[in-house]
């Protein structure tokens, strides 16, 4: 996982890995304080997925955005946004697109993905 702000290395052997979504229509920002020397901030979209590296004991401040301010609307603990290591496996749900040897010579055949299937 590539970190902009790192942990303080004292802090490394109590990270924990986290997954915050913004289930909102607004933007917010996820904010922690609470960590001595070590500050956390970011923008997080609607709809977006946040992962991030804390510690257990720190808290997420989840503030909406809202013309020219924002209001602290949530405060988190980390330890219940807690996941498992990130995985590079792809989830079922993402749609594969096997490339052959023709798909090589014509780039353009890789956007025909197959139709979604309609579940009832």
């Amino acid at each position: 996982m590539s970190i902009f702000d790192p942990l303080p290395a004292d802090l490394h052997d109590k990270k924990i890995v986290c997954s915050y979504v913004n289930a909102t229509s607004k933007i917010q920002i996820a904010r922690i304080t609470d960590v001595p020397l070590w500050y956390f901030e970011r923008v997080v979209f609607p709809g977006q997925n946040l992962i991030f590296e804390a510690i257990a004991s720190a808290h997420v401040e989840i503030h909406t955005g809202m013309m020219a301010s924002s209001i602290l609307s949530d405060t988190i603990p980390c330890v219940q946004l807690q996941v498992e290591e990130a995985s590079c496996a792809l989830p079922d749900w993402v749609p594969i697109k096997h490339i052959d040897d023709d798909s090589l010579h014509d780039p353009s055949a890789l956007l025909n993905l197959p139709e979604p299937e309609v579940v009832s």
